[in-house]
């Protein structure tokens, strides 16, 4: 497999553009290029997929087992020309001290040269001692090359090339220029999703041509060829045989709800359900005839007066979780489900399933990873009594919950809704902050199925409204 990491020596560095320039300048090339991404996030995957032309997968060491993340990366880049794995944070970050869930342990774990990314800006001679440091940290890691980014002109680069060759062994394979263009592309990257990106083709476009005219392709595709031979089996985790009773679960997918992994799509699948999507800034009514919901993250924010608008879809949510449909919603979709969304001296009425509201802050009010414990009134008998792992990212609070608000799980890293508590439970619905990922040990996708598979019985299918008047 032919396969690299880019990384940098700290955030902010570049290298969500350099990963997406070399995507897409491979991909413009007939190249078939596998993305990855280290870590928890949407975004940046949701970029890495359109440049590519391939979903982009998340590696992620403190979710998942090393067995885990080899097997996911050898299915997922079998048959590809290139795999390349776009890092978090810098080389050596991570949350354990000995750096078991950092880049540079999923590059030894995977046999990943590295490709460094380097903020070179005000910096000349200083440069070779950070490359120096950053090789000798770890001599299991191979620096395989640097790119030079945010350089302020050709004497600059000239400077920097001399530094490094004097000093150092490894070679430049590229030299990016301060360019206006890259840091609006950064900023969009940072911030916006791309099925929110009107222009998202032809910013990529732009981004590839750039990254091409700057970096030596030949050279860096030549690095992940010479990544050393890796004994990985995809077969482990290879779907098992879907269901003979198939459920249909209808799926919020526009540019307000896109926080969804691959992987977790997958798995609803290989359960057994069929994935009905649907708009809802735009949709007057779900899909007909399903048997469950599902509304993952995403910036509702952002649409608050067109969610809104759609009054239609709203009220028939309402009432089909009230009647008993099985739902799952995780952050952004908690928020669509509140009574309102509050934003900048703005407040939208939402769906109302959930009897709280959802206030926008200015600062994070949970981030990072979490750890549930399954309480007495998880709905999915899978889970119930289990500890499990995930992540949140959310600036928005629930606010005005009654005192006997159920809830399926109790914090115990995190802080969730109150930092006590996530997930309420309501009919048969499970709105939470914390996302989920099948691969984490949680299986939740299976679990999701069998309760809506369970409760199909138990609750009539919600048709459209047009069906139900006739």
């Amino acid at each position: 497999m032919n396969r690299l990491l880019v990384s940098a020596a700290h955030k902010s560095s570049g290298k969500t553009t350099v990963s997406l320039g070399l995507c897409a300048a491979f991909a413009a090339r007939g190249l078939a290029v596998q993305p990855f991404k280290k870590g928890p996030d949407y975004i940046d995957p949701m970029w890495l997929s359109r440049a590519s032309g391939r979903a982009c997968y998340n590696l992620d060491p403190y979710l998942m087992t090393p067995e885990q993340i080899g097997a996911l990366f050898a299915r997922q880049g079998a048959g590809a020309d290139l795999s390349i794995v776009e890092g978090n944070k810098g080389l050596y970050d991570g949350l354990a001290l000995d750096g078991s869930n950092s880049n540079a342990a999923l590059a030894q774990l995977l046999g990943l040269p590295v490709l460094l990314v380097i903020d070179a800006r005000g910096m000349t001679r200083g440069i070779a001692p950070l490359i120096l440091g950053y090789q000798a940290f770890d001599r299991h890691i191979r620096i395989g090359g640097v790119i030079l980014n945010r350089l302020g002109g050709s004497r600059h680069e000239a400077k920097l090339r001399a530094v490094i060759e004097h000093y150092t062994d490894v070679p430049v394979l590229g030299a990016i220029a301060e360019d206006p263009d890259l840091a609006v592309a950064e900023r969009h990257l940072g911030l916006m999703p791309s099925n929110e990106h009107a222009d998202a083709a032809r910013q990529i476009g732009l981004i590839g041509e750039r990254i091409a005219a700057q970096v030596d392709l030949a050279r860096v595709r030549a690095l992940a060829a010479g990544a050393p031979a890796l004994n990985l089996s995809p077969a482990t985790i290879a779907p098992a045989a879907r269901p003979a009773a198939c459920v249909r679960i209808a799926l919020a997918q526009d540019r307000a709800f896109g926080f969804y992994y691959p992987d977790d799509l997958q798995a609803l699948r290989d359960a057994g359900a069929e994935l009905l999507p649907f708009d809802t800034l735009q949709d007057p009514a779900l899909p007909d005839a399903i048997d469950g919901l599902f509304i993952g993250g995403g910036f509702p924010e952002l649409f608050m007066h067109e969610l809104q608008a759609n009054a239609s879809l709203r009220t028939q949510i309402a009432s089909a979780i009230a009647a008993g449909l099985p739902t799952y919603a995780e952050c952004g979709g908690l928020m669509y489900l509140a009574r309102s969304l509050q934003w900048r001296g703005e407040r939208c009425e939402m769906v109302g399933a959930v009897a709280g509201d959802a206030t926008l802050h200015q600062k994070p009010v949970g981030r990072g990873y979490v750890h549930l414990a399954a309480t007495d009134h998880m709905p999915w008998a899978g889970l119930q009594g289990e500890a499990v792992r995930g992540h949140e990212f959310h600036y928005s609070s629930l606010d005005g919950l009654p005192a006997d608000t159920r809830y399926a799980w109790r914090i115990t890293r995190g802080h969730g809704i109150d930092g006590r508590h996530d997930g309420v439970v309501q009919h048969n619905l499970l709105a939470t902050y914390a996302h989920l990922r099948s691969v984490a040990g949680t299986d939740w996708a299976r679990h999701f199925v069998d309760f809506v598979r369970a409760r199909r019985s138990l609750c009539a299918r919600v048709e459209q409204p047009e069906r139900l008047a006739a």
